[in-house]
């Protein structure tokens, strides 16, 4: 079982969960984060600290946010470690709670 980023956190990324995990599982893309589900450690401590709600439990995740399991999967093998909080993006508030964000999602990784 793991911990899951949603869609809320595109063109968001608070980075208040990156400052309480214990081990460090959080990978940074340009405009969204992820958690690396073989090093998350289900402690839960990122779920209330996130300002957009946009961290599950995975067995609690809405059916319609499943293939960001996936997603987080994918991304946390070529993004690189965040383990230190810093600003959100510039435009969090406007993003935070828009629907449909996936299409805005950046894969690339920062350096591309």
């Amino acid at each position: 079982m793991t911990y899951v980023v949603t869609d809320n956190c595109i063109q968001c990324k608070f980075t208040d969960c990156v400052a309480v995990c214990p081990v460090n599982c959080f990978y940074e893309g340009p405009n969204f984060l992820v958690i690396n589900p073989d090093e998350c450690i289900d402690c839960d401590a990122c779920v209330p600290v996130c300002p957009a709600k946009a961290i599950y439990n995975e067995d609690d995740l809405p059916d319609d946010k499943r293939l960001f399991l996936q997603i987080n999967e994918e991304l946390s093998r070529v993004w690189p470690q965040i383990t230190d909080q810093k600003d959100p993006l510039p435009d969090a508030a406007k993003w935070d709670g828009v629907a449909d964000k996936l299409k805005h999602l950046i894969r690339t990784t920062p350096e591309s």
